[in-house]
């Protein structure tokens, strides 16, 4: 540990949750803007469940972004450990893939649509869902809602300085915004005095609200492994937003958003990384749409 900074407020780099131990800034910030045992977690009924839509095999809360942030207020008020998900194409790939993420989504407060094919196949359903709730966009709104309320927001993971960068843009945009701190693991394995020294730091904060940026699967494992250790009203698995709020990745503009193009976007800026995520999501997509059309000419 001589090489980082003290744990109190930010640590370079970024650790892999399924490496832990078994035993339990910017130049122009105003940019950016424009394992517990799955029957120790309880399920609080203080904080009501949305109704729900199932897409794929996973049930999406019928929410928009406004519905969304009412939620994470009502967690915060009521102080006891929530979580969302936000869930995209890969996301509903991966559950597939670890069949543990069921429980992780069964035991969330919500999973929110973070993807436009969601939306449209939830279309044929006879509850569509509203809109896409946005992860990028929700961190912004999240951050809104904390400097408005005085909820204070700490910023975990992502690769060394994103967080911190990701916080001072929302710093820029929401003077009032209270940071509980910025704390960015190193890219290995954490010991055990490691990994406790990390959740005591952020336990001792008194944030209301953890954005965690540790990717898919490992953030939304983390949080649901750990949830009434760190003892947080409300945490969110927000992946990329770290990144396009810090600038060290460009969100598609917003007419690539709407035709759900985002995804060409990001693999045209980082073929190497996003070209084999992105093919196995069509492959998922092909695959799904398969089934479907095959069931449906079952059954006639």
């Amino acid at each position: 540990m001589s090489n980082h900074e003290p744990f109190t407020s930010i640590v370079p780099g970024l650790f892999d949750p399924f490496e832990l131990p078994s035993v339990p800034v910017l130049t122009n910030p105003s940019s950016a803007i424009a394992e517990v045992q799955v029957d120790s977690i309880p399920t609080y009924s203080s904080v009501e469940k949305p109704l729900t839509t199932r897409v794929w095999g996973t049930d999406f809360a019928h929410v928009n972004m406004q519905q969304t942030l009412e939620l994470i207020a009502d967690s915060v008020e009521h102080r006891r450990p929530q979580y969302m998900i936000t869930a995209n194409v890969n996301y509903l790939m991966l559950t597939e893939q670890y069949p543990r993420l069921r429980d992780v989504n069964a035991r969330s407060l919500a999973v929110i649509a973070d993807g436009n094919p969601i939306v449209w196949r939830s279309k044929l359903t006879a509850c569509p869902l509203p809109t896409r709730v946005a992860g990028s966009d929700l961190i912004i709104e999240v951050a809104r809602l904390a400097a408005d309320h005085s909820y204070r927001i700490f910023f975990l993971g992502a690769a060394p300085g994103v967080a911190r960068a990701a916080a001072t843009t929302l710093q820029h945009s929401f003077p009032n915004l209270q940071v509980a701190g910025c704390y960015s693991p190193p890219f290995r394995a954490l010991t055990q005095a490691e990994h406790q020294q990390m959740i005591d730091t952020i336990r001792t904060s008194r944030t209301d609200i953890l954005l965690v940026a540790f990717g898919q699967p490992k953030g939304e494992l983390w949080i649901y492994d750990h949830l009434m250790e760190l003892n947080v009203p409300m945490s969110i698995q927000l992946g990329a937003s770290f990144d396009f709020l810090a600038g060290t990745a460009k969100r598609a503009p917003e007419a690539w958003q709407r035709l759900g193009c985002e995804w060409l976007y990001r693999t045209l800026q980082d073929p190497q990384r996003l070209t084999k995520r992105y093919a196995s999501n069509a492959l998922y997509l092909a695959k799904q749409l398969f089934l479907e059309l095959l069931g449906m000419k079952q059954s006639n």
